[in-house]
């Protein structure tokens, strides 16, 4: 029967212990064995190169032999583009970059292995070593956006082995205004938090200043970079003139010359646009380097609230960072009025702490936050104080950089609405009609005149009111 067969010895139960000592040492060497074997038949395995001490990160590139031999290649910019943009380079070679900043505005250019040739000026060079090339790799250009417009620098390894997860593209999440990408409905800051911070800040004064008698008008504008804090744990990159954003607030009349004198002290190119001047941009609007001043003259020739903001490219960064301001010139058949204010509007784009506008949500048209002069909330937190009866004159400004922008103030109407240099209702339309909002796209102004006739709060936003969910919403409290 097949339960009386004879059973086979089992060598590990019924073997001596010296018997079982020496099959162990014989399997050791059976297993060491076969990684030599490996090892010898394909020293470029993954094994085989940790074995050797040469191994790369899982997923990482195959590892070539070094060819002992060097490739040099020039590499200038046009535009926002290097030139040339592609490099190919044999597998095994080091790479050498002569780096020479051929373009209008200070550029950098950073490789993966962290080589870098820090920000040039137009005409500097720089050499970096990029070591031996064994993979793919993508370098680009770091300072703020300029990556996101092209500035990218792709280097092929011609004969290198493929390898899990393609080429060498460390340090690509790594793009300055876009490494903290948020979604434009959350962001790093909520409304709320937004809110508590313009509770704990001083507002900026909303007042306009009647135009003095000057006819000459003489404006230091310094431009600077630092942080500036968007809440409690919060703060993001603030590039200003004379460090505020908005930037001083000018006023004056027709046929008024300004002289204005642009200093950059900070670490990059900045320039200055004027609306409100009829001039030739190649020289007064021309980006200059750190260090460097520029001197600036216009004669406003017409009337107009006029946005002003650094022209550097991309244009949209710079303003989104806060680079930004407006000029009132006066029509000649201003009427009097109790109080007057301006309020310019802009959108944030908040990406992680420190940080620059988030390049991604300011080329998709997405802001996380929105202001009134620079600070989501801040005349909601501290409302600006009317008395019945007065009359109030508001200068509005869409200083963008993108989206539109429909001022209401809740709970009256506009009996005079002036926008782009003409009124569209003056003193009440006709048929008796009146006006609800003053309609804006980016860059443009106008004001609109109205009186409150009861005590309340009488809210103004954006009237795109996601928008003004995000922080453009303020305030007029009046009082009897």
């Amino acid at each position: 029967m097949a339960d009386q067969k004879p059973r086979p010895k089992n060598p590990a139960g019924d073997a001596d212990p010296l018997s079982r000592t020496a099959m162990g040492v014989m399997g050791l060497v059976c297993v060491a064995a076969l990684a030599l074997a490996v090892f010898l038949s394909n020293p470029s395995s993954p094994g085989a190169q940790t074995a050797a001490g040469t191994g790369t990160a899982a997923g990482g590139a195959a590892q070539v032999a070094p060819t002992g031999h060097t490739t040099e290649v020039a590499v200038g910019v046009s535009g926002f583009a290097f030139t040339p943009n592609r490099i190919e380079v044999p597998a095994g070679d080091r790479l050498v970059i002569n780096f020479t900043n051929t373009g209008d505005q200070r550029h950098d250019l950073v490789l993966p292995n962290g080589a870098e040739s820090g920000a040039l000026a137009p005409g500097a060079s720089a050499t970096l070593d990029a070591g031996v090339v064994s993979a793919d790799m993508e370098g680009w250009c770091s300072i703020p956006a300029h990556r996101e417009h092209g500035m990218t620098l792709t280097i092929t390894a011609v004969g290198a082995p493929s390898a899990a997860g393609g080429g060498d593209h460390s340090g690509h999440a790594d793009h300055s205004g876009h490494a903290g990408h948020q979604a434009a409905t959350g962001g790093p800051a909520t409304a709320q938090e937004l809110e508590e911070h313009a509770a704990a800040v001083e507002a900026r004064d909303p007042v306009l200043p009647p135009a003095d008698p000057a006819t000459e008008r003489h404006y230091t504008f310094t431009a600077t970079e630092g942080t500036i804090d968007v809440t409690d744990t919060l703060t993001r990159a603030h590039w200003t003139f004379n460090g505020t954003s908005p930037g001083p607030i000018l006023r004056g009349r027709i046929g008024d010359t300004f002289h204005i004198t642009l200093v950059n002290n900070g670490t990059m190119s900045h320039s200055l646009d004027f609306h409100a001047g009829l001039v030739s941009p190649d020289q007064n609007m021309r980006s200059i380097d750190p260090g460097e001043t520029l001197e600036y003259t216009f004669t406003a020739a017409n009337a107009g609230i006029w946005l002003y903001h650094c022209s550097t490219a991309p244009m949209s960064m710079h303003i989104a960072n806060g680079m930004f301001g407006a000029v009132v010139i006066d029509p000649t058949d201003l009427g009097a009025v109790d109080h007057e204010y301006v309020m310019i509007a802009n959108e944030l784009y908040l990406g992680q702490d420190g940080q620059s506008a988030d390049a991604s949500l300011l080329s998709a048209l997405q802001p996380n936050a929105m202001a009134f002069n620079g600070t989501p909330f801040q005349y909601k937190a501290h409302p600006i104080q009317v008395k019945t009866g007065e009359r109030v004159r508001v200068w509005v400004m869409d200083a963008g950089p993108n989206l539109p922008l429909t001022y209401h103030v809740v709970g009256t109407q506009f009996d005079t609405v002036w926008r782009e240099g003409a009124y569209v209702i003056r003193g009440g339309g006709s048929g008796g009609g009146w006006g609800q909002v003053l309609a804006l796209g980016a860059a443009e102004g106008g004001f609109v005149e109205f009186t409150p006739l009861e005590a309340g709060h009488y809210t103004f936003v954006n009237h795109a009111l996601s928008l003004a969910e995000k922080g453009q919403t303020g305030v007029f409290e009046v009082t009897d």
